[in-house]
């Protein structure tokens, strides 16, 4: 879910402050293997041991002229030619497009609280209070409009994972907020980091349980029918 691009440098703290790379061109690079440069040098001929001895007094032989090689032309601009989306990136596309124009704060709430019901049937009071505190700061984030359209774009996909049980795409999304969001998600992504690691741990029959529970569409679906 982690998305590539690369923003400016903090022009406040200098003129020549480096760019900022997000979390998934960083994941990238590390997958990269470096290239062995071939850059040994090879010395000419007449410098290694495999040179001809001439008898002493005899003049050495002239140096041949390297003969004087024209200039490559400039190389040209290649202008490729744009590629088509295929069929799996436009409905890729179409979903992420989907996910970030409808997914609301009951929505990704609602998948919270429902990991958070689970906990509080195996963890301590005093954690899943703490964890319920975050939370909370976090729909008040969404609701006054502190943050920014992609971090509730993670968000909902985060929750989404958390609820399927993906327990890695779930903790991968949360450090990829870290990092490329940390000024709107530091105040309560603890309670979110917490959150995932104590339901990973819980017993499978509790998550079975709760799992059979309605989802917030179909809960809203059924209110209104």
């Amino acid at each position: 879910m982690a998305e590539s691009y690369v923003k400016p440098g903090n022009q406040e703290k200098g003129w020549n402050d480096p760019p900022q790379f997000s979390y998934g061109l960083q994941t990238q690079a590390q997958g990269v293997q470096k290239r062995n440069f071939l850059n040994k040098r090879v010395p000419p001929p007449q410098l290694d041991g495999s040179q001809v001895s001439l008898p002493s007094g005899a003049p050495l032989p002239a140096k041949p002229l390297s003969p004087t090689l024209p200039l490559a032309p400039p190389p040209s601009t290649v202008v490729l030619p744009a590629r088509r989306l295929s069929a799996v990136d436009c409905t890729a596309l179409s979903a992420s497009t989907h996910t970030e124009c409808e997914a609301t704060i009951e929505d990704v709430m609602g998948l919270l609280d429902w990991a958070l019901t689970a906990c509080r049937t195996t963890v301590k009071r005093q954690v899943c209070d703490e964890v319920s505190k975050r939370l909370t700061l976090f729909q008040e984030m969404w609701i006054s409009g502190k943050l920014s359209s992609p971090v509730k774009k993670r968000m909902y996909y985060l929750a989404e994972e958390l609820k399927k049980q993906n327990w890695d795409s779930a903790d991968e999304t949360h450090r990829s907020l870290i990092v490329d969001y940390v000024n709107e998600v530091s105040q309560w992504m603890v309670g979110v980091k917490r959150l995932i690691a104590e339901t990973r741990n819980l017993p499978t029959e509790v998550l079975n349980a709760e799992v059979e529970g309605p989802s917030p569409k179909e809960d809203t679906t059924q209110n209104t029918q």
